[in-house]
């Protein structure tokens, strides 16, 4: 009977427990946090991600998934071992791997029989090789020979879509060097492999690679549209018609074209940047990537003065912020262009009156850090507005895309309308009695 084990419970560690647990098979996540054990195990989501409150309740109720502090008895309850920590950025934007190989002592330190252990945390190439040598020095330390293999088995989870993404995967990659590995794998996900979900078997070090290129590239595309959205401002072009247009080429496709303010979150500027990383230790200029990162960069700057020349003077200015997270469906705010955005237009004297759906609790400490002025975290998008000179729309949740502008309007002090998703029509807005702007449109 597979027993899978996982140490972790972030988003990756969390959606995948679940959801696996969902398959069917019995699954324990450890976490050395005692407060996120204790939240979970009355089946309370400590991330928020459509779908998983009732994934985990239902999983809960049928015994299949259980959470736990105790990391050895885990790992030798289970054969399946999934390293899903953190891997967050160093200051040189190399990924720390400190959770990850104190994982892999942990597990080296307790193993009692062969074990199975899987690197789902988005890590450089040659983490798994590392992860393997140093459960072997455990072992060797501990004075016993036990077998094990590692697998590089990357996620690809959109937050705001991860349930989705995970039990109707685009395709499963199974980075393995031992032929039962693998088919211990393809059990793993035998739900997915009867559905005819694309398997890759490679070796470790490309299922590595294969992350890191996925979201590099992704990330292209966003900054390659936002670079065109200010040639747009300068031709008379609309880039959502460029963007279309584009899209319509199978070779090319239409989905991350959209212009915005940049992108954000816990993948794409961390990946980026340790891709950078990676091909330095290895001699390798990764010129394209260091563009998507400067233009990434860039974008949020080039927003931020267009705001200042439309306003003017932003000294005692109150602007309205519809969206804080980096993306709508997700409380993250990780790398959100709401952070940038807030914080050079607060050292330029703006305050600010803020609304998001999900995310004002982990706002109040990044704002506070980035001694950002909130005048006041608003109950909803009509509070934000009142008394305000400008409204800046930065995410994209479907409640802002039919606001009622009237009400909006008619609250606010100025009337100036910022629309970094292109949500609204120039037309509609000005009838509205809006000054109103939006990303790659005249």
């Amino acid at each position: 009977m597979i027993r899978i084990g996982i140490i972790g419970t972030g988003y990756v560690g969390l959606v995948t427990g679940v959801c696996l647990s969902d398959f069917g098979w019995q699954v324990t996540c450890t976490d050395k946090n005692e407060d996120i054990i204790s939240r979970l195990s009355s089946g309370e989501p400590t991330i928020y991600e459509p779908g998983l409150a009732d994934l985990l309740s239902r999983n809960i109720y049928y015994k299949r998934i259980n959470f736990t502090t105790d990391v050895e008895k885990m790992v030798n309850d289970c054969n399946i071992i999934f390293i899903s920590v953190g891997t967050p950025q160093n200051n040189d934007g190399s990924a720390d791997l400190t959770g990850v190989y104190e994982a892999a002592r942990l597990i080296g330190g307790a193993m009692n029989n062969y074990k199975v252990i899987v690197d789902k945390s988005t890590v450089p190439v040659g983490t798994g090789q590392k992860v393997k040598e140093i459960i072997s020095e455990e072992l060797e330390l501990r004075g016993v020979s036990i077998d094990f293999d590692v697998v590089s088995n990357p996620e690809f989870l959109r937050q705001g879509s991860a349930i989705q993404d995970f039990t109707h995967a685009d395709r499963v990659v199974i980075g393995a060097e031992s032929p039962s590995a693998i088919d211990t794998m393809k059990e793993v996900y035998r739900v997915l492999y009867i559905n005819e979900t694309p398997f890759l078997t490679v070796n470790i070090e490309t299922a590595e690679l294969v992350k890191y290129a996925s979201n590099a590239f992704l990330a292209a595309k966003i900054s390659f549209i936002n670079e065109l959205s200010e040639l747009c401002e300068n031709v008379g072009a609309n880039v959502q018609h460029v963007a279309k247009g584009m899209g319509m080429d199978g070779r090319i496709g239409s989905k991350f074209l959209h212009a915005g303010p940049g992108y954000g979150g816990s993948c794409f500027p961390k990946d980026t940047k340790a891709l950078i990383k990676i091909g330095e230790s290895c001699d390798c200029e990764l010129e394209l990537v260091r563009a998507t990162v400067s233009a990434n960069e860039k974008q949020k700057q080039r927003l931020v003065q267009r705001i200042k020349n439309e306003i003017g003077s932003m000294e005692g200015k109150t602007i309205g912020v519809l969206g804080l997270s980096f993306k709508n469906n997700t409380d993250d705010m990780r790398e959100a262009p709401s952070l940038t955005i807030l914080k050079e237009l607060a050292l330029l004297g703006a305050q600010f009156k803020v609304y998001d759906p999900k995310s004002m609790e982990k706002a109040v400490n990044y704002f506070k850090e980035l001694n950002v002025p909130i005048l006041k975290y608003c109950s909803d998008e009509y509070d934000a507005a009142e008394g305000t000179d400008a409204i800046i729309l930065i995410t994209e949740w479907n409640q802002f895309r039919s606001l009622n502008v009237d009400k909006i309007k008619s609250g606010m002090r100025g009337d100036c309308f910022f629309d970094l998703r292109n949500i609204y029509s120039k037309e509609y807005m000005s009838e509205k009695g809006f000054k109103y702007y939006s990303v790659g449109r005249v």
